[in-house]
């Protein structure tokens, strides 16, 4: 089969961390053609979805004293010449957020694939339809006590409230712009004004979770199915646990509670075309629904001794 994986820069990406070079490297071992392209190089002509697409292949990690470590010139990508992706069997979008006006449009053009002839994971629709953080709150039960705002008023008043509340940029990756709010503190006028944009931008505010010092745990769901995660525990003075802010990894295991989660999650995310997901839960409480380019696949594969990406693949390959 063919697979186009819609990705940032190949040399920008961590072959030993990131998810899609997994997900390329298990489509590759599995015998499959891999091609790449970006965001900015699809078009719509003739109403079909066409991109600049170019193969790729991949030299593969390897396992060393307990850490993935890639060859100095991991992978070698051939001219690109623009082909309809429907020429392709799969397509991943895993173009890293923000989801901004370009992402957006992105989606947009990837509207024009016929989803008989190819699967895009995740669902163009279901991308624009799932905010990252806007999209937990409909699961009633399994997440915190949560306010969507740009109103100073209202954001001081949860604060004072609850005493201590975690605030997130609707649109962030990897922990950016994620701030702890304390009653009291002087700066927060300030704090909020500036992630609010002086008033004109939404924030999430939810309730801080005193758990979160134990970790920040990421459960990959597969067609709604769990199946792997890991735990991310902050470091020294730092209260997030994302890795990209040195969060520090370790095996886990997935708890009764958090499989009734993603029960709950399940058929909304099926019906919405996100096949493969990220999920954030603290203390058993859901945070986030990643779903423009989860990571976590490399980190769960050190700890188990699995193959998450050939499991994503060999799905996809069912489909």
């Amino acid at each position: 089969m063919k697979f186009a994986f819609i990705i940032d820069p190949l040399d920008r990406l961590i072959p030993g961390h990131d998810s899609s070079v997994a997900l390329m490297e298990a489509a590759q071992t599995l015998g499959h053609e891999v091609w790449v392209t970006q965001a900015n190089e699809l078009s719509v002509i003739g109403g079909k979805t066409w991109g600049l697409l170019s193969p790729v292949t991949l030299t593969p990690v390897n396992l060393v004293e307990g850490r993935w470590v890639a060859a100095e010139v991991w992978y070698e990508v051939e001219a690109p010449t623009l082909q309809p992706l429907e020429a392709m069997d799969a397509v991943f979008m895993r173009t890293d957020p923000p989801v901004n006006v370009p992402y957006l449009y992105a989606t947009y053009l990837l509207d024009y694939i016929d989803p008989a002839k190819t699967l895009v994971v995740n669902s163009p629709q279901g991308l624009r339809d799932a905010n990252e953080k806007m999209y937990a709150l409909q699961f009633e039960g399994a997440i915190p006590e949560t306010i969507v705002s740009q109103s100073k008023q209202v954001i001081r008043q949860f604060v004072e409230k609850k005493g201590a509340a975690v605030l997130k940029p609707l649109g962030g990756k990897a922990g950016e712009g994620i701030l702890f709010l304390e009653k009291g503190d002087r700066n927060l006028n300030s704090l909020v004004e500036i992630s609010t944009h002086q008033g004109t931008v939404p924030v999430m505010v939810q309730t801080y979770l005193p758990e979160a010092k134990d970790g920040d745990k990421r459960i990959i769901l597969l067609n709604g199915k769990p199946i792997g995660a890991i735990n991310r525990i902050p470091t020294g003075n730092e209260f997030r646990g994302n890795m990209a802010v040195g969060g520090r990894v370790a095996k886990t295991e997935i708890s009764d509670r958090e499989l009734q989660i993603c029960s709950q999650l399940a058929p909304v995310l099926q019906r919405d075309g996100l096949y493969f997901v990220g999920i954030d839960i603290i203390g058993g409480y859901l945070t986030e629904v990643n779903v423009t380019s989860p990571t976590g696949i490399r980190e769960i594969d050190l700890f188990n001794g699995v193959s998450l990406g050939k499991e994503v693949i060999e799905w996809v390959v069912s489909h």
